[in-house]
């Protein structure tokens, strides 16, 4: 791989790798709260969620490398959709773990399904691989609207 290429795959990674990082710091503070408040019967094992979101954060960075790669003139759009989910992902965390309000995390987190629909639309327009790598994070995206709704159902 050329040292441009890697450049590239490299600078979408960490970026995505660290708005996951700083999320994961949130969530630490966050936890000993959740972990005393009821959960929907689906509710995964906690370990389960730094797994599928490490995974989630490589594959958004793997994808938008592609695009930006692609040369193609819809990146730019593609790169603001992408820049901006990971903002309201990151805030999704703030408004959930950290200000435990979580009526707004859920209306939040539905915003961010819109966005990381409208994310691997954009993507699929430049790369089609790209955006199909972004199906697990839309998918995910929906359980975890479901699991917050469920969170704020169970204990407001």
């Amino acid at each position: 791989m050329k040292p441009r290429k890697i450049g590239t795959y490299a600078g979408f990674l960490l970026l995505s790798l660290a708005v996951g990082g700083a999320a994961a710091l949130v969530t630490a503070r966050g936890l000993p709260y959740y972990d005393q408040m009821e959960k929907p019967w689906f509710s995964p094992p906690d370990a389960v969620f730094s797994v599928v979101w490490t995974i989630l954060y490589v594959l958004m960075g793997i994808g938008m490398a592609r695009v930006w790669r692609s040369g193609a003139p819809s990146r730019n759009r593609a790169l603001r959709v992408f820049l901006l989910q990971l903002g309201v992902n990151f805030f999704w965390t703030v408004w959930f773990f950290g200000l435990h309000k979580y009526l707004p995390a859920f209306l939040w987190l539905v915003l961010l399904v819109f966005l990381v629909a409208e994310m691997a639309r954009r993507f699929s327009l430049a790369d089609k691989l790209a955006g199909r790598m972004q199906i697990p994070y839309l998918l995910w995206g929906i359980f975890a609207a479901a699991l917050n709704l469920g969170v704020w159902l169970l204990n407001r």
